[in-house]
């Protein structure tokens, strides 16, 4: 990849069959996690339990994964009134999302409505271009309206618990959002990842939500939120540490890119340096060909910045 080729979204032929699996392990008091088992395109999948109403966060690629994560979330809570919220609008998190039309509440920001009606159908049609077990996970797969949609900031008592949901795109992507229990408990969804260098979505002109400067002033904001469980969008639970960390990485970054684009020096070479720089700081960091991405991602924004001005 060099500055004027397109990143393409990575292979995914050769991905294990991205199945949600598992029983729920509790992370806090009412608050639930069915892990990720470090399968590509399965999401860490949230659980909240109020005395009146539980609330689902995020669902997996396609109707089957849905389905399972539906009817999990009616064992764990006996039946209790559901409610459906997606960290963003992407197949691995939210195309699972029509298992739960007429059986939950599905609650959508007004970004992930309008990039449901807008772009979801690309997404679709890319992630089913994937072959392999990606496609056949998305077999009957259909987009759904949600039932509720907020502007920014939506809260949810769930009696006894609160779950506050917000809106923080475009960061990550367009319409990420995290959903906060009881100021406690985060599920950051992929402005975080635990153990594996973060996911840079960033694929021009399929996707160019990214926004790497408020993405960093995110992380920012969750960290002073000071929760003492985080649950990012894949990998295992942590803290604030790691949010830190993933910040730190961003900025890292972000400067060694405005860094080397000043002193003219070609985007394949100074990728490689921030790739190795990045791995001799992060050695126990997975999937590395996320550095080169987001290299490009800030390498390309601030182009059109210096453009822009």
């Amino acid at each position: 990849m060099n500055a004027q080729e397109t990143p393409q979204p990575p292979d995914a032929t050769r991905y294990a069959a991205p199945v949600v699996q598992g029983d729920p392990v509790e992370v806090a008091d009412r608050v639930y996690v069915i892990p990720d088992r470090r399968v590509p395109l399965v999401p860490n999948i949230g659980i909240v339990v109020g005395d009146r109403a539980a609330l689902v966060i995020d669902t997996g690629v396609g109707p089957g994964n849905g389905a399972h994560v539906r009817d999990t979330a009616r064992r764990l809570t006996g039946g209790l009134p559901l409610y459906l919220a997606i960290t963003q609008l992407d197949p691995g998190h939210g195309f699972g999302a029509q298992a739960f039309k007429g059986h939950a509440t599905i609650v959508y920001s007004a970004a992930q409505r309008d990039r449901s009606r807008h772009h979801a159908t690309a997404y679709l049609a890319t992630f089913r271009g994937m072959g392999g077990a990606v496609a056949g996970r998305l077999d009957g797969m259909e987009l759904v309206e949600p039932d509720l949609t907020y502007q920014d900031r939506c809260e949810i008592d769930l009696g006894g618990v609160r779950a506050v949901l917000r809106d923080w795109g475009p960061a990550h992507t367009a319409d990420d959002q995290t959903v906060l229990v009881d100021g406690r408990v985060l599920f950051a969804g992929d402005l975080l990842q635990s153990r594996m260098f973060p996911i840079l979505p960033y694929f021009p002109p399929f996707d160019t939500h990214f926004d790497g400067d408020r993405w960093i002033e995110a992380l920012d904001e969750l960290i002073a939120l000071d929760a003492d469980v985080v649950v990012p969008g894949h990998g295992e639970v942590t803290d604030t540490r790691q949010i830190r960390e993933v910040r730190a990485y961003l900025a890292h970054v972000r400067e060694q890119t405005a860094d080397s684009r000043a002193r003219g020096v070609p985007f394949d070479d100074a990728a490689a340096v921030i790739e190795r720089n990045a791995l001799a700081r992060w050695p126990g960091w997975e999937v590395p060909r996320w550095i080169r991405y987001a290299a490009f991602a800030y390498y390309h924004q601030d182009r059109n910045e210096a453009v822009r001005q």
